[in-house]
C-alpha cells in the first residue's frame, strides 16, 4: 500500500495543490489571495499534464542510432509537453493582467476584499 502511494507521489501532489487552489479561489474574499489561488490551481493542472505524459525509459522524439524508429514505446510525445510551456507562458501573462487590474481596484475603490467591493460598485 505504501509503494502504491510513493508510487504516485506526483498525483498525490496534484490533487493537493489542485484542492489548495480551488479553497483559495472559492472561499477567500480578498482579491489578491483569489488570484495567488488560481496560479497554485493552475500549477497543479500543468503538473498533471507533464506526469501523465511522462513515460519510464523513454527519450525524446528524436532519432537515435541505438533505438529503432519502429519501436515507439522507445519515445516520449512532446506535445503534452509543448502544450503546457505555451500553459505557463499564458498563465504569466494572464497573471500580470490580474495583478494590474487589481492594483486599479484598489486605487478606485480603496479595497480588495469582495463584499466591501460589490457594496461600493452598487
Amino acid at each position: 500500500m505504501l509503494d502504491f502511494f510513493m508510487g504516485h507521489y506526483a498525483y498525490w501532489f496534484t490533487i493537493i495543490l489542485l484542492a489548495i487552489g480551488l479553497y483559495g479561489m472559492l472561499l477567500k474574499k480578498n482579491l489578491v489571495k483569489k488570484t495567488i489561488g488560481l496560479s497554485i490551481f493552475q500549477a497543479g493542472v500543468i503538473l498533471f499534464f507533464v506526469s501523465v505524459a511522462m513515460k519510464e525509459g523513454a527519450t525524446v522524439p528524436v532519432k537515435a542510432y541505438g533505438l529503432p524508429v519502429t519501436e515507439v514505446s522507445n519515445y516520449m510525445n512532446a506535445l503534452p509537453h509543448t502544450l503546457m510551456l505555451t500553459a505557463i507562458v499564458v498563465g504569466v501573462a494572464t497573471l500580470g493582467v490580474a495583478f494590474a487590474l487589481i492594483i486599479n481596484i484598489y486605487n478606485r475603490y480603496g479595497t480588495l476584499n469582495e463584499e466591501e467591493l460589490l457594496d461600493k460598485i452598487q
